[in-house]
C-alpha cells in the first residue's frame, strides 16, 4: 500500500488514519482485527474470483456493457466500495479496541453525541459515495443507482431521504464536520480505486445505466461477495498496514472460493448442433411437440418468454430441458431453475435434473440443489451428505452478528470432505439457495424472489444468470399469481429466459403471464397493454414473446399430439355423504374383475373412510395416499404407486388406490378407471390425465374404454348438492360451470383434443350454464369475483415493488414499508394465502420414555442416535389447519437439542393409548389411515 500512498501524495498523517481504520473486530474477525481496507480488498479480489469461476456470461455481458468493457474491474470496484461507510465515528466507535486505535492515530469524536444517534455504516456509506462520486463524476445520473447498492448491501434498500437528507443530520455520526474525518474518507476510496488499478475516483464512472432488475441482481453478487470475504477462517484479520494489499487479498480470495467449491455450472455453452437433441440427452426419439420446441426455441432472437401447453404424459419436462440448453447456449445463461407447484413433485424433477446435467459433465451433477423444506426427507439428498457431519439445512441457522447487532450469515465451515458430493454448503445458508447453478425446489422460491423482503436481491441474483422453468403455471391460484406475475416483471426487465409449462392453462392466465414478462421487458407499467397474446391454433403448442428494438414480438406454433385423441366416458356418481359409501360399493364393483382404480377425493376425512370399506374386500390390494400421511409412509407409498402403475412397473391384477389432491398432476401413473370429486374444469382435466397415460397397456376387457365417474355432487336435484368443503376450496361458481361442462359432453371428452377449450369455457366467465342454473352460477360469480378481488389486494403489501413505484429508474425506497418475513416459514405464509399448517414428527411416549412413531426406542428424553434419526424423521406429519394454533406450543424434545437435524422440529406425543389431546381434538396416528383426529366429547 506504501507505493499507492505515494502515488497519490497522501500526508503521514492521512495514511496513519487508514492504517487505523478497522472493518472487522476481533469478536467477529476470528479473534484478529481486520483493517477497513484489507477487508474491502479482500471483497474485490472475491469478486474477481466469482467473475472467473461463478459469473454467467450473460452477467459479465452486463458488467461489460455497463462499464464500456471494464466489466471485471468494475465489479471488483463496486464490491470494494460496499463498507466505505465504516470509515465513519459512528462506527470506529463501537469496539473499544478499534475505538482506541483511530483515536490512536489523530482521528476523534464526542462519545456522547453519537449516543443520541443511531447511524448505520449501510447507510453511511451511501451517503460517503454519493458525497464523493459527485465531485468526481459531477451530476452523473449513474451517482443515483450506484449509491443505494452500497446503502442496501445489508439487505435493505433505504430511500433517498433516510441517507442523503435525514431528519436527523448524521454531522458528528458521518463525520462530515469532524477535522481529518472527510479527508481520511476521500483518501480511502482513492487508495482502494487506485490500487485496483484505475487512475482516479472519475475512472470507475459507468458508461450507461443498468436497469432496476439488473441492478436489482448486481446488488446480490455484492453481498454475495461480502459474505465470503468475511468469513473469518479464509480471510483472518490483518492488524498492520504492511500486510494488506491487492495480491495478498487475491491469494486468500482463490484459496476461499476453491476451498468453499464456489463454481458455476456451464459457463460458455455450446450451441448444440444434435438433429435430436431429446435422443442425444434422454435416449429417447423427439417427440412432434418437443422437435416443435427445440426448433422454436433456437429462432428467437431474443431472450424471452416461452409458453407451453402440451398434455399430461406428453414429455414436457424433457422438453423444456432441451429447450433450456439451447437457450442457456444462444444468450449466456449458466444453469437452470425449475420450480414445480409443490414439495411432492419437485422430488423427481430432481432426480431427472441430476441424470440430465450429468450427461454434459459428471462433476455437474454435484451441484444441483433441491430448495425446499423437507429436502432432508429426500434419500437421493441425505445421501449427498456425511451423516456424522451436521446437516447442510442447518448448519447456518445460528445466528452471528457483526458490530450493530445485525444479521450477519456469513458462514463458517471448512468442511469439505462432507459435502465432496453435492453442492457447494455456502450455498445451502439462508436466502442462498438460488445462487447455485441448478436448482429444482417449488415455484416458491421464485415467488420469494418477488417480495419486498430482506435480502430479496440474493434471490434475484440467483435467478439472474440462470434459465428459469416453471411447471403446472396453471396451478398458481389468483394471490400467488400476483407474485408470479411481479416476478415475471422483473425477469423480463432482467432479460432473463422463462419457460412455462401447462397441460391446462386458461387463456386469461396465459396472457397474464406474457404480458407481465414484456411489460418488465419494455419497462412499462402493469396497466400498459401490450396488446393480444395469440391464441395458438393447436395442440400442443408454443409461444414465444421477446422484445426486439423497443417491440414486443409474440409468435405462436402448435402441432400434433404423438398420440391421436380417444373419447373418454363420462358419467355422474351421485353421493355428497361423510363415508362415501356409493363411491366404495362402485369401486368394489368395477374392480370384481381386476384392473387398476384411482380415485381422487378433495378431503382426507372423507379418502380414509372411503379406503375402510374397501380395504376389507381386497386386503393389500387397495392403497391410501394423502397429505397427512407421515413423511415416510407417504415416499413409500407414493414410490409403490408410481412403481406398480408407471410406465416401467410390473402392473398388479388388481390396484385400488385412493388418494387425495397429491394425485392431481406431476404423478405419473396410468389408470383404468378414474373415480373423483368434482373440481373446477382444468384440475378435472389433469385428474382425467392420469386415467389410460400410457400406451400399450394391458386392461380387463371391461376397462378398456376410459372412464371418468365423477361424485361429490347430486347431479339431478335443484338447487345442485355439493360437498361444502368442495365449494370452500374452489367456489361454487366455478364447479358449476365444471358440472354444465360434464352435462354438455353427452358423448364424452376427445381428449387431448378438447383440454384447450374446455379450459377456456370454464373461465371465461361468460354465462355457461343451463337457464334453470343461471341465477345460482350468476350469484355465485359475484361471491366468487368478490372473493378474487380480495385475495389479489392481500398480495400487494409484499410485493417487490409497490405499482406506482415501478417506473424509478432506481432501486432507493424499495423496502420502505417492506415485510418482516425472514425465515423461509414465514416467506411460504406471505406467497400462499390460506390458513397456515403446522408440521410435526410424530413420536411416542411409553410412560418410561420415547419411542419413534415406528416403535423404535430413543431415550427417556427422546435422545436420538445416529441409526434411528432417520426413523424420526419419518415421523414428520401435516396437520390440519385448525389445530394449526395449539400446535405452535410444541417444542422439539429435550434429547434433540443437539441434534443438528432434529432440534428444529416441535414434537407431538402420542401417549400410551396411543392418542395425544391437541387443540380440543385427540390425535392418533393409524398405520393404514394416517393421521386421523376426533372431537372431545
Amino acid at each position: 500500500m506504501e507505493a499507492i500512498f505515494r502515488e497519490l501524495g497522501l500526508s503521514t498523517e492521512v495514511q496513519a488514519w487508514l492504517a487505523a481504520f478497522w472493518g472487522k473486530s476481533r469478536k467477529v474477525g476470528g479473534g484478529k482485527i481486520n483493517l477497513l481496507i484489507s477487508h474491502l480488498l479482500d471483497s474485490a479480489a472475491v469478486a474477481e474470483q466469482l467473475w472467473e469461476c461463478y459469473l454467467a456470461p450473460k452477467t459479465r455481458l452486463l458488467l461489460n456493457r455497463v462499464s464500456g468493457g471494464q466489466g471485471k474491474r468494475f465489479f471488483m470496484w463496486l464490491c470494494a466500495m460496499h463498507d466505505c461507510g465504516k470509515a465513519i465515528p459512528a462506527f470506529q466507535a463501537v469496539d473499544a479496541e478499534g475505538a482506541a486505535q483511530v483515536r490512536a492515530a489523530g482521528l476523534n469524536w464526542n462519545d456522547k453525541r453519537l449516543q443520541k444517534l443511531r447511524w448505520r455504516h449501510d447507510k453511511a456509506g451511501g451517503l460517503l459515495l454519493h458525497t464523493v462520486l459527485k465531485e468526481h463524476w459531477g451530476h452523473s445520473e449513474h451517482i443515483d443507482w450506484v449509491w443505494p447498492l452500497i446503502a442496501g448491501h445489508h439487505g435493505a434498500f433505504p430511500s433517498k431521504n433516510q441517507v442523503l437528507n435525514p431528519r436527523k443530520k448524521p454531522v458528528e455520526h458521518q463525520g462530515t464536520k469532524l477535522k481529518g474525518w472527510p479527508q481520511a474518507q476521500h483518501a480511502l476510496i482513492a487508495v482502494v480505486t487506485r490500487a485496483l488499478g484505475y487512475p482516479d475516483v472519475a475512472a470507475p464512472q459507468p458508461a450507461t445505466a443498468p436497469s432496476k432488475a439488473e441492478q436489482m441482481q448486481l446488488s446480490g453478487l455484492i453481498i454475495m461477495a461480502d459474505w465470503i470475504a468475511s468469513n473469518h477462517q479464509h480471510f483472518p484479520g490483518l492488524e498492520h498496514i504492511s500486510q494488506v494489499g491487492l495480491a495478498g487479498a487475491r491469494d486468500r480470495a482463490r484459496k476461499a472460493v476453491k476451498n468453499l467449491r464456489l463454481r458455476g455450472g456451464w459457463n460458455a455453452l455450446p450451441i448444440p448442433d444434435s438433429e435430436d437433441l431429446v435422443y442425444a440427452r434422454f435416449g429417447e426419439p423427439s417427440r412432434p411437440f418437443q422437435k416443435m420446441l427445440v426448433d422454436t426455441v433456437q429462432n428467437m432472437t431474443e431472450p424471452g418468454i416461452v409458453v407451453v401447453e402440451a398434455p399430461m404424459g406428453e414429455g414436457k419436462s424433457r422438453g423444456a430441458f432441451t429447450a433450456a440448453e439451447v437457450i442457456a447456449a444462444r444468450f449466456g445463461c449458466d444453469g437452470v431453475f425449475m420450480g414445480m407447484p409443490t414439495q411432492a413433485t419437485s422430488d423427481p424433477i430432481y432426480t431427472q435434473m441430476r441424470s440430465w446435467v450429468s450427461d454434459f459433465d459428471q462433476d455437474l451433477e454435484a451441484r444441483v440443489a433441491l430448495l425446499h423444506g423437507k429436502k432432508m426427507f429426500n434419500p437421493q439428498w441425505r445421501e449427498l451428505w456425511d451423516p456424522t457431519a451436521e446437516s447442510p439445512d442447518a448448519a447456518y441457522s445460528g445466528v452471528a452478528c457483526d458490530d450493530f447487532g445485525m444479521e450477519d450469515p456469513y458462514g463458517s465451515s471448512t468442511d469439505t470432505e462432507a459435502e465432496r458430493f453435492g453442492p457447494a454448503l455456502w450455498f445451502l445458508g439462508r436466502n442462498r439457495g438460488l445462487l447455485t447453478p441448478f436448482a429444482v425446489g417449488t415455484i416458491d422460491q421464485l415467488l420469494y424472489a418477488a417480495t419486498r423482503t430482506r435480502h430479496v436481491m440474493l434471490r434475484f441474483a440467483g435467478l439472474a444468470g440462470k434459465v428459469v422453468i416453471l411447471d403446472e403455471v396453471h396451478a398458481a391460484d389468483v394471490y400467488m399469481s400476483r407474485f408470479l406475475t411481479e416476478a415475471l416483471r422483473w425477469l423480463g426487465q432482467a432479460k432473463v429466459p422463462v419457460i412455462l409449462l401447462s397441460a391446462t392453462l386458461p387463456p386469461a392466465q396465459r396472457s397474464s403471464l406474457v404480458q407481465a414478462y414484456l411489460q418488465g421487458a419494455l419497462n412499462a407499467a402493469d396497466t400498459c397493454d401490450i396488446g393480444p397474446v395469440p391464441t395458438p391454433k393447436g395442440y400442443p403448442s408454443v409461444i414465444t414473446a421477446h422484445v426486439e428494438q423497443g417491440r414486443p414480438v409474440m409468435t405462436p406454433q402448435s402441432t400434433g399430439s404423438w398420440r391421436s385423441s380417444e373419447p373418454v366416458h363420462l358419467e355422474w356418481l351421485p353421493d355428497v355423504s361423510d363415508e362415501g359409501c356409493h363411491i366404495a360399493e362402485r369401486v368394489r364393483q368395477e374392480a370384481a374383475e381386476g384392473g387398476v382404480v384411482l380415485v381422487i377425493l378433495n378431503e382426507v376425512d372423507r379418502a380414509q373412510r372411503v379406503y375402510e370399506q374397501l380395504r376389507g374386500c381386497y386386503p393389500g390390494q387397495v392403497h391410501l395416499l394423502h397429505g397427512r400421511l407421515c413423511a415416510a409412509h407417504r415416499a413409500d407409498r407414493t414410490a409403490r404407486c408410481v412403481h406398480d402403475m408407471g410406465p416401467e412397473g410390473k402392473r398388479p391384477e388388481r390396484m385400488i388406490v385412493v388418494a387425495t389432491q397429491v394425485a392431481e398432476q406431476s404423478f405419473d401413473v396410468d389408470a383404468d378407471m378414474l373415480v373423483t370429486d368434482l373440481a373446477p374444469i382444468d384440475l378435472l382435466l389433469q385428474r382425467i390425465g392420469r386415467l389410460h397415460r400410457h400406451e400399450g397397456t394391458s386392461r380387463p376387457g371391461h376397462l378398456k374404454t376410459p372412464r371418468a365417474l365423477i361424485t361429490g355432487i347430486v347431479p339431478d336435484e335443484l338447487p345442485l348438492q355439493m360437498r361444502s368443503v368442495s365449494e370452500h376450496i374452489y367456489s361454487r361458481y366455478l364447479l358449476l360451470r365444471s358440472v354444465t361442462l360434464v352435462n354438455q359432453a353427452r358423448q364424452g371428452w376427445s381428449l387431448p383434443e378438447q383440454i384447450p377449450a374446455l379450459v377456456a369455457r370454464g373461465y371465461d366467465e361468460e354465462p355457461l350454464c343451463t337457464p334453470e342454473l343461471a341465477e345460482d352460477e350468476h350469484e355465485s360469480w359475484l361471491e366468487w369475483k368478490e372473493t378474487e378481488c380480495n385475495r389479489s389486494a392481500k398480495a400487494d403489501h409484499f410485493l417487490l415493488v409497490r405499482p406506482e413505484k415501478w417506473s424509478d429508474p432506481t432501486l432507493e425506497g424499495l423496502h420502505v414499508k417492506s415485510a418482516s418475513a425472514r425465515e423461509e416459514k414465514e416467506l411460504e405464509a406471505v406467497v400462499r394465502d390460506g390458513p397456515p399448517t403446522v408440521e410435526v414428527l410424530l413420536v411416542r411416549y411409553n410412560g418410561k420414555g420415547y419411542t419413534t412413531l415406528s416403535q423404535e426406542w430413543l431415550g427417556i428424553h427422546g435422545e436420538a442416535s445416529e441409526d434411528v434419526r432417520e426413523a424420526v424423521l419419518g415421523g414428520l406429519t401435516r396437520l390440519p389447519a385448525r389445530l394449526t394454533e395449539a400446535a405452535l406450543d410444541l417444542l422439539p424434545l429435550e434429547g434433540w437439542k443437539d441434534d443438528p437435524w432434529l432440534r428444529y422440529f416441535p414434537a407431538l406425543a402420542l401417549g400410551p393409548d396411543g392418542w395425544a389431546d391437541l387443540g380440543g381434538e385427540r390425535v392418533r396416528y393409524d398405520e393404514e389411515l394416517g393421521l386421523v383426529t376426533e372431537r372431545v366429547k
